[in-house]
């Protein structure tokens, strides 16, 4: 008998990619649920980067686990040459990674004001060790 795993759901790829963006120190984290607000996607990840080359690290790193870890591909990447705002598109979950400037100027979290927020990962260099160690 095949068993077949089901399908991973929107919010676990996005709390995944998330996760990822936080180990590699980006900042201001927000997840947006953008369900009956967009067609083209469930679910928006924002992200800043401190500078270029951290923009280009975290969108790697989410390409690379999303392959090592989910089989998974992005339908496109787009941006990553210029590395101010990179979008990695997962068709459900679209990664936005952005430089300081472009995050502001570009207002994503006020254009889709109206997009529930959900839950974010803690960072984990803030969670505590575990006491019994």
């Amino acid at each position: 008998m095949c068993t077949q795993e089901a399908p991973i759901q929107p919010e676990q790829l996005a709390q995944a990619f998330a996760t990822v963006a936080l180990d590699h120190k980006a900042q201001d984290v927000v997840i947006l649920d953008m369900r009956g607000l967009i067609d083209y996607a469930d679910i928006f990840v924002l992200c800043t980067a401190n500078n270029r080359r951290q923009v280009q690290a975290i969108a790697e790193s989410v390409r690379q686990y999303s392959k090592k870890e989910l089989k998974t591909f992005p339908n496109s990447v787009e941006g990553a040459d210029a590395a101010r705002w990179v979008l990695v598109d997962f068709g459900d979950v679209v990664v936005h990674v952005f430089d300081e400037p472009h995050r502001g100027f570009y207002d994503l979290d006020g254009l889709w004001l109206d997009a529930p927020r959900l839950a974010t990962p803690t960072d984990r260099s803030e969670v505590p060790a575990d006491e019994d160690n």
